[in-house]
């Protein structure tokens, strides 16, 4: 360990976020910029644990202590060699990830956790500006041809682990731009694009194929695909959205959240929309029905869109301030949550069941009608608890039910587990030979730094069927 003392002499330290004021005038990311000899101090306090818990609590094992004592011993190549062996986009989760290996770290039994995240994306940022990220194509390449749909974070990390064996990769995305999840759902205050862009310049100078506005299941038949590949991995996310079956479901203004931070996202490419189909929060009262990240992201995006007020309902009851006894450490706590979004303004309510939409005679929503409910599991109505508010605009953030399962999924056809997820193995295989799936596709609605995890392993598996075995990490 780098200092022995580090995490007694130090107190944890994060980079301020810009000012409210600032931030909600523009769409660039809200964190400022922290002094490299800061976060040598942040490194600093990691303790090297006998058993560090922080690998536990990564998806992708990151050798946390590994970087954290080469970060404060200013070896920052090798600090980037050890990052760079478990993640291939640290720059995405160092930004986005909730950071599960903080809170599974062992000084956060009764200090404030190590700043792990910090350390990551610091590592990552001062490497790009060394320029020390190049290509890397493979020495040789084996001949064995891969098709990867879906060009998320598992997708991405799947397409670069198989290139660097040696593979011939193409990537085929339904969408006119390269990223999924991180292009269109995170928005630019979040994870700015140049991130993402710089990244794919790696990949492509690589030798990785990407082919954009090409639908699977719709322009091509499925069937094609195994025609013209050795193998096929099916990266295309969980974008089934949950609903809610009420009265009122129709009228206009009752939009779906992916689809408004979408649409915001183009905007901040550049894109020019059709007014009429355009979903703005600019001067409307906006309502959110649930609280968890994605809301948060439509709570955030309705503010710099000026929106004339913004609640953000959440069915469950508000969580403690501090870790609640039913999530003891190392475990992913149930407590309360705040945002930048949340600093930013809005109304959060909890508590809250939403009941029917009301609108006016043109068919354009008016009023959410709800009811306080009790707390879980049966999150009864409480009596004489009914209550409105008027809305002009209203986003449904409450999650996702697993991938789409018409066209791809349906010509295949793949089995599906009992969520309705693809099915696979432990080889990340599915039910139709050659296919093989990871990602939210597969395990659900999840995190980023999932995905890429599951990448990874697919990448591994993939390769080993091709060639018989594998020297990709699994």
């Amino acid at each position: 360990m780098g200092k022995p003392t580090g995490f007694l002499e130090y107190t944890r330290e994060l980079p301020p976020r810009r000012p409210v004021l600032e931030r909600v005038n523009d769409w660039f990311e809200v964190y400022q910029d922290f002094p490299t000899h800061k976060v040598q101090y942040q490194a600093a306090r990691c303790m090297d644990c006998g058993v560090p818990f922080c690998h536990t609590g990564c998806p992708l094992n990151n050798l946390i202590p590994d970087w954290n004592d080469l970060v404060y011993r200013d070896r920052w190549r090798d600090a980037l060699r050890a990052l760079h062996a478990t993640n291939n986009f640290p720059e995405f989760t160092g930004r986005i990830c909730p950071a599960p290996c903080e809170e599974a770290c062992v000084l956060g039994i009764n200090e404030p956790p190590v700043t792990i995240k910090l350390v990551e994306q610091h590592i990552i940022d001062y490497a790009f500006q060394a320029g020390w990220i190049q290509p890397e194509p493979p020495r040789r390449r084996t001949g064995k041809r891969v098709a990867i749909v879906g060009s998320g974070p598992a997708g991405l990390a799947a397409a670069q682990q198989l290139n660097r064996a040696g593979h011939n990769v193409v990537v085929l995305e339904k969408h006119d731009r390269i990223g999924g999840l991180l292009r269109y759902g995170i928005p630019d205050f979040k994870l700015e694009k140049s991130w993402v862009d710089r990244r794919l310049e790696q990949l492509i100078a690589e030798g990785v194929e990407f082919r954009t506005n090409v639908h699977i299941g719709a322009d091509i038949p499925a069937e094609e695909l195994l025609r013209q590949y050795d193998a096929v991995l099916l990266a295309i996310g969980a974008e089934q959205h949950r609903d809610l079956d009420i009265p009122g479901r129709n009228l206009n203004g009752i939009h779906f959240a992916m689809d408004y931070l979408t649409q915001q996202n183009r905007h901040c490419a550049g894109d020019v929309l059709n007014e009429t189909e355009e979903i703005s929060a600019a001067g409307k009262r906006v309502i959110i029905i649930g609280g968890g990240d994605t809301g948060a992201d439509c709570l955030g995006t309705a503010h710099r869109q000026k929106a004339a007020s913004v609640h953000q309902l959440q069915i469950h009851p508000m969580p403690p301030e501090n870790r609640h006894p039913s999530t003891p450490w190392p475990l992913w706590p149930l407590k309360l949550r705040i945002e930048a979004a949340h600093e930013e303004g809005g109304v959060r309510e909890w508590s809250v069941l939403t009941t029917h939409f009301s609108g006016d005679e043109e068919g354009n929503v008016k009023r959410l009608h709800c009811v306080r409910v009790g707390p879980k599991p049966a999150l009864e109505r409480m009596p004489n608890s009914e209550f409105y508010l008027d809305a002009d605009l209203v986003l449904i953030a409450i999650g996702f039910a697993g991938p789409v399962h018409s066209g791809l999924l349906e010509q295949l056809p793949l089995k599906l587990d009992v969520r309705g997820n693809i099915e696979t193995n432990g080889a990340y295989a599915t039910s139709v030979p050659r296919v093989f799936s990871a990602g939210d596709a597969r395990r659900g609605q999840s995190l980023v730094v999932w995905a890429i995890a599951e990448g990874r392993k697919a990448a591994h598996h993939i390769d080993q069927f091709l060639m018989g075995g594998s020297n990709l990490p699994v």
